[in-house]
């Protein structure tokens, strides 16, 4: 893996221009952990005051109803940051669980962290404003496919944005997330 501090230097840089001054002071305020596959980062009920920004590997975002069936919110692969934002920003306990599908490195930053940057350093406050925008979009944009698209498009759709899930997601998660069994997805698609 690369270092941790140059990939999330790339990753603020798309957005926004730090000097390297600013950018350690960042980074300073971020903690690197290690997961293993199955690790639980966050379960139902937990308090919450941290986001996560994976380095390497793949989580998932998840939610299980009382009939104890999988909802997969989202996947976060390299450069993407997951959290049950609900509970983090109203101080309420998890309703999402998060977990490792494979090993995986996450820099955390607190609530309170995030928050002290964003009003010392104007472009730090610009980017997360940016992804939290970012974010809202790909919820209403994922929300409108399911209400308009057939599984079979959604599948594709999915695999065409992100091809590498074919191979480092199990299928029945790909189901989870697309709303369907294992079964019925592989009825729908045939490679």
């Amino acid at each position: 893996m690369t270092d941790p501090k140059e990939i999330l230097r790339q990753h603020l840089s798309q957005f926004v221009s730090l000097t390297e001054e600013q950018l350690e002071y960042v980074f300073s305020h971020f903690t690197l952990v290690s997961l293993k596959k199955g690790q639980m980062l966050l379960s139902e009920g937990d308090l919450v005051n941290e986001e996560y920004f994976v380095l390497d590997g793949c989580l998932k975002a998840f939610y299980l109803n009382d009939m104890m069936k999988m909802f997969i919110l989202q996947f976060a692969m390299p450069n993407w940051w997951v959290s049950d934002y609900n509970a983090l920003y109203s101080h309420q306990k998890a309703t999402v669980n998060i977990d490792c599908i494979t090993n995986a490195t996450v820099l955390t930053i607190t609530n309170e962290n995030r928050e002290k940057i964003c009003n010392e350093i104007h472009e730090v406050e610009h980017f997360f404003r940016w992804r939290t925008n970012k974010g809202y979009v790909a919820v209403q944009k994922r929300l409108l496919s399911f209400m308009n698209n057939d599984v079979k498009f959604r599948y594709e759709e999915l695999l065409s944005m992100y091809p590498q899930l074919y191979n480092l997601v199990p299928k029945h998660l790909i189901a989870a997330y697309l709303g369907v069994s294992r079964e019925t997805l592989s009825r729908l698609y045939q490679p």
